[in-house]
């Protein structure tokens, strides 16, 4: 595995007390949303304070890359009409947890309970569903060494890292839902949505 590059360290300061999942995950959780389009680097993330779903995935992974272990992420994939969420993988005593950012009560932190990528990738799809109600969660794609694909100018670069998103979102993927059982999917409960639509960070108007 590659290591976290040493000139890099003291960039990156602010992780060091980041030394475990659960601590990245409360430095996540006090970020608020960013509600623009763009998607920042890690080090641009420190430095601007707020973080929306790829960028808190992309942090996440930075931190426990800076801690020795490796960037991974994993995308759970949708259908049209919903968006695909990613979040960053971690592993513990040999079992898989996950650090997730988003507004939403749903779709948040895993413990590291999971015996596979597919079983933590699985506990997500009851949660995955519009206000209608109707799932969309189809599938996820292979965990993405991010260290190992992209080196590590995503770290540190001014430029939008959305082409990282852009090519996982048309790589391959396990599809859990076939077209047949897509169409028998029984909609989320009234009370599921009205939990869904919890927000903890408003949009400034």
């Amino acid at each position: 595995m590659k290591h976290f590059p040493a000139r890099l360290r003291p960039a990156f300061a602010a992780l060091e007390k980041l030394d475990d999942a659960r601590k990245v995950q409360d430095f996540l959780d006090k970020l608020p949303i960013n509600f623009g389009e763009a998607c920042r680097s890690p080090l641009l993330v420190l430095h601007k304070r707020t973080a929306h779903c790829m960028e808190g995935a992309l942090l996440a992974a930075a931190a426990f890359w800076y801690h020795g272990k490796r960037p991974l992420l994993l995308y759970l994939k949708t259908a049209d009409g919903d968006q695909n969420h990613v979040v960053a993988l971690f592993k513990e005593h040999g079992l898989w947890g996950a650090v997730s950012k988003t507004n939403h009560a749903v779709l948040r932190y895993r413990d590291p309970i999971y015996r596979t990528p597919r079983e933590l990738a699985m506990s997500y799809f009851n949660e995955y569903f519009l206000d209608s109600g109707r799932k969309t969660m189809l599938g996820f794609t292979k965990p993405l060494d991010l260290a190992k694909k992209y080196g590590s100018a995503w770290l540190v670069t001014k430029k939008n890292l959305d082409p990282i998103s852009y090519a996982a979102d048309r790589g391959p993927y396990e599809r859990i839902v076939t077209k047949k059982i897509e169409r028998t999917l029984r909609r989320a409960h009234p009370l599921e949505r009205k939990a869904g639509k919890l927000v903890e960070w408003k949009k400034r108007k």
